[in-house]
């Protein structure tokens, strides 16, 4: 595909509603928008642990329309060891930019005001699949690692779960920051609502004990 046709490509796309309630999820966990033109288009990028694979490959599946490769494999420096990471990203288009706005505030990630009205179950999901995980194997509650947020993004969060879907939440902090913490009180209503877009490999992190 020449530059041509790119141009055309990315003026021309409209993400389905399911595309964007994934990346909501995305942006909630640890995918990324970036971009070279001071805001005028953004791209995605999703990148993971070769041990998640076929996630990725799923992620990627809901995107490929506007995807010029396949994800692909990357060695990564990380702590002193080379790891193997996978990743895939968009073109880089108009379309996400009212994402990117919401999204990031100086190139940093944030939690947008109006997240109640962006999440869907979907959105949950997926953000879980990225980010959430057992407090223990001895408990029912569960975590999610939102270090990389602020108070404020936290609290609206928080709000979001509550509001929405009726999932009361407290803080743990923690080292890195705060992380989300869905008591056991509350983990069945959670899991009831995030089970039918669970990735089969990611079905061990919502198994009731």
């Amino acid at each position: 595909m020449n530059t041509r046709e790119i141009r055309v490509l990315a003026a021309s796309i409209k993400l389905t509603d399911q595309q964007g309630e994934i990346l909501v999820g995305l942006l909630l966990g640890d995918g990324h928008l970036e971009t070279q033109n001071q805001g005028r288009t953004f791209r995605l990028k999703v990148e993971h642990a070769i041990s998640q694979k076929e996630y990725t490959d799923w992620l990627y599946g809901y995107f490929k329309n506007i995807s010029l490769t396949k994800p692909q494999l990357k060695l990564q420096m990380v702590a002193g060891k080379m790891r193997e990471k996978y990743w895939f990203s968009t073109i880089s288009t108009g379309t996400l930019r009212f994402y990117g706005q919401l999204f990031y505030v100086n190139r940093k990630k944030v939690v947008p005001k109006m997240i109640a009205k962006l999440a869907s179950p979907l959105s949950l999901a997926v953000w879980f699949m990225d980010d959430g995980s057992l407090k223990s194997k001895h408990h029912k509650a569960r975590i999610i690692n939102t270090q990389c947020f602020d108070d404020i993004s936290l609290q609206r969060l928080q709000d979001m779960l509550k509001s929405k879907f009726n999932i009361v939440t407290t803080l743990r902090q923690q080292k890195e920051g705060k992380q989300i913490y869905i008591p056991s009180t509350e983990i069945e209503k959670f899991i009831a609502l995030i089970k039918p877009y669970i990735h089969p490999t990611m079905e061990y992190k919502i198994k009731l004990t």
